[in-house]
């Protein structure tokens, strides 16, 4: 596994570089075939509220990477992305997760995956 080097400038975790970067590798263009970092419902500021890591409208989709920690661990987490999942969906985009370890072992092929809609998550 190559080591990822993050820009000083990135705002978002180094498993997020990872599928930004396989994105662009690609084909798509950022702010043109795909955003980063999109809120929807209010955001996360907003009761109900989410942000989606990648939103790829083209193809009805959006990708978020999800982490161990913050997105498995806890019960209530789980429950919070499944309503994330079914609102999304409900607004007519695929939700697919890229789990942050799958991102830095191999972002190029697991985020090709997500693209043709398929999940290998953990998520429920």
């Amino acid at each position: 596994m190559a080591e990822i080097t993050v820009p000083p400038t990135w705002t978002g975790s180094k498993p997020e570089w990872a599928v930004y970067k396989a994105l662009i590798q690609l084909g798509y263009e950022p702010d043109k075939d795909f955003t980063y970092q999109s809120a929807i419902a209010g955001g996360r500021m907003d009761y109900g509220g989410a942000v989606l890591d990648f939103v790829i409208p083209s193809l009805s989709l959006a990708i978020n990477v999800q982490s161990v920690y913050f997105h498995y661990a806890d019960p209530s987490a789980r429950r919070r992305d499944a309503l994330i999942k079914a609102m999304v969906e409900g607004m007519g985009l695929k939700l697919i997760y890229i789990d942050e370890e799958d991102a830095l072992a191999n972002a190029l092929y697991y985020t090709k995956e997500a693209i043709r809609g398929i999940d290998h998550s953990r998520a429920e």
